[in-house]
């Protein structure tokens, strides 16, 4: 199955077929470049190419060339529209790469964004075939290698540069590789196509973005507290007692039976003298508690206590005695 390439002025027309129906199988991306794909996300989540418009021209006398290539992705397909211009001739056409065989692709601009990972990063996957277009639009495979640390002088600043070198195996032609000088931050700061006698450098140095550092969360130490020592805190504990004594100055006042019942209590107190002075203060006051459970209606020796529940303990026979 093929399809034709379209005529867009020009004088010849090329026929390209689609891309994995027919001829010598399409390389594939190996799973250390899925991977660190994988693991990146600031294009999307494998780097695809959704729409991509490149323009390329070399102004010659003699023999201008301009070359247009095009990606846009449709459902589970990639089309790539590409015209070459090459003087007055003009070569166009139109191919399809399933969308399944081109996992591990970089485009153009997936390119700069991986880049920029592997510059922040400082680190370039080992290994990793990626997949790219040659010069003739044809997938291949696609490496890159860390070459070190330089540093750039721009204006009059200097900045070291993480240099990554990509190499675009074709398959019909020679290897074509390219030197990326990156800044820790990401800003691309010169470009050298090996082989080339001209390279793109910037000519103003950026702002470069440092890294923001987390410090760590503070640390508060437990310190015992001695309140006696705290003014303030030793101003409202004595600030609370007068409020205290003032209250139940007040309440004896006006409660006088109050005081018969405490007589009472430390009569019976200093006439029986019991062990446990707890227990025996919430007998003695627990039937004049109005929230208290009714007790039973006949006497019994196993008097309740807020203290002690009802039910007889084992091995006293149901009964207990003070």
């Amino acid at each position: 199955m093929s399809s034709k390439a379209l005529l867009t002025g020009g004088v010849r027309t090329k026929e390209y077929r689609l891309a994995g129906q027919e001829g010598p199988p399409l390389p594939q991306a190996n799973a250390e470049a899925i991977n660190f794909l994988n693991s990146l996300g600031y294009l999307s989540w494998k780097l695809e190419p959704v729409e991509q418009h490149s323009h390329e021209f070399i102004k010659y006398l003699i023999l201008p060339m301009e070359r247009t290539t095009n990606l846009l992705k449709q459902e589970e397909q990639l089309t790539m529209t590409r015209s070459v211009k090459e003087g007055e001739e003009v070569k166009s056409g139109v191919t399809i790469f399933p969308w399944a065989s081109i996992e591990g692709f970089v485009c153009e601009a997936a390119n700069l964004v991986l880049l920029r990972a592997m510059a922040r990063r400082q680190n370039v996957p080992s290994n990793a075939r990626f997949l790219a277009l040659d010069i003739e639009g044809k997938l291949c495979y696609s490496t890159y290698q860390a070459l070190g640390f330089q540093t750039i002088q721009v204006g009059r600043q200097q900045a070291p540069a993480f240099i990554v070198e990509q190499t675009v195996h074709s398959e019909e032609g020679i290897p074509m590789s390219w030197q990326f000088y990156m800044f820790s931050d990401g800003h691309l700061a010169k470009r050298v196509q090996i082989g080339s006698t001209g390279c793109c450098i910037i000519t103003k140095m950026p702002i470069l973005r440092e890294e923001d550092e987390i410090e760590p969360p503070p640390v508060f130490e437990k310190k015992p507290l001695v309140w006696e020592e705290d003014l303030q805190l030793h101003s409202k504990f004595l600030h609370r007692k007068e409020e205290l004594r003032t209250s139940h100055s007040a309440y004896l006042r006006q409660h006088p039976d109050a005081r018969a019942l405490l007589s009472d209590f430390l009569l019976f107190l200093l006439l029986r003298q019991p062990r446990d002075v707890v227990t025996f203060a919430a007998e003695f006051f627990g039937p004049f508690d109005p929230h208290r459970p009714p007790g039973p209606a006949f006497r019994s020796s196993h008097r309740p206590s807020p203290f002690r529940s009802l039910d007889p303990e084992p091995g006293t026979g149901g009964a207990g005695a003070d």
